[in-house]
């Protein structure tokens, strides 16, 4: 996918008409989850349900990704079974993955690209070990919700160090900067638009989202804004013109550092 990817889009696994309404819905990426949103009686279902929708090889709106159970859980085994070799799908999602090894095992028993969870305060510690594990991750993320039980953080602002931690990890090991993890009040969207603010000024790129209302929102605080692409498309002209140091009207001076951000930037804002 030649499209930088800012919206990944949850849907649960056991409801296949939501699946269908969710290719649609605007999102960069479409993940399946037959994780936390699916019950535990409705695991076989969920599985069949995606199976049946990834082995037609037809093209997508979007690509699909799958969330598959925990590794160490009851269920996994048969998802990685079912699913790693269809040709529908086009990542793998692993949630709580807390070892190098747990990649490097998915790794061998399939083509697809994996992206690695990181849940807990192991996997946090871990970070750029499992980032590094294996050619064929392609990303590592937070999962929220669980890293605060994890941890006992009550406050937003007490999972600053661990976002940071895996945003580093990332860059460290050549891949993609994280998502954001999912906003789980689907009404507050001003929460959602703050929060995103928030993550962008980390360093996160974009955000999983588990509504096609919180798209919009993730998608303009994540892109850049009319005067960033203006000042990005200022330091490339005056960089091009190769006159030695220059400097900007506003006194800065283009240094290296700054035409790679404003070539970010201008690749950000045309979604290349």
């Amino acid at each position: 996918m030649n499209r930088t990817p800012l919206t990944w889009l949850y849907v649960p696994g056991d409801r296949p008409h939501v699946v269908a309404k969710a290719l649609t819905a605007g999102a960069d990426v479409v993940v399946i989850d037959l994780e936390d949103a699916v019950a535990p009686d409705r695991k076989e279902y969920a599985r069949a349900a995606t199976a049946d929708l990834l082995t037609d090889p037809g093209p997508r709106p979007v690509p699909v990704h799958v969330r598959v159970n925990a590794l160490d859980g009851p269920w996994a085994a048969a998802d990685l079974t079912v699913l790693a070799t269809l040709p529908g799908l086009s990542g793998l999602r692993l949630p709580k993955v807390t070892t190098p090894d747990e990649i490097r095992k998915v790794a061998a028993a399939t083509p697809v690209p994996l992206y690695a969870l990181l849940e807990t305060a192991l996997g946090i510690e871990r970070a750029h070990a499992i980032a590094t594990a294996h050619p064929a991750l392609r990303g590592i993320a937070l999962g929220e919700a669980d890293l605060r039980a994890d941890l006992g953080v009550r406050g937003d602002s007490g999972l600053d160090w661990p976002r940071s931690r895996v945003i580093v990890a990332a860059r460290a090991a050549g891949l993609a900067p994280p998502p954001q993890s999912v906003h789980p009040d689907i009404r507050d969207l001003d929460g959602l638009a703050a929060s995103c603010a928030h993550g962008r000024a980390l360093g996160f790129l974009g955000r999983a989202a588990i509504h096609p209302r919180q798209l919009p929102v993730i998608e303009r605080a994540y892109l850049p804004t009319p005067a960033e692409v203006e000042h990005a498309e200022t330091i490339l002209k005056a960089a091009a013109a190769d006159q030695g140091a220059q400097a900007l009207p506003d006194g800065r001076f283009i240094d290296a550092a700054a035409v790679a951000l404003a070539q970010r930037t201008l690749s950000l804002a045309y979604r290349v």
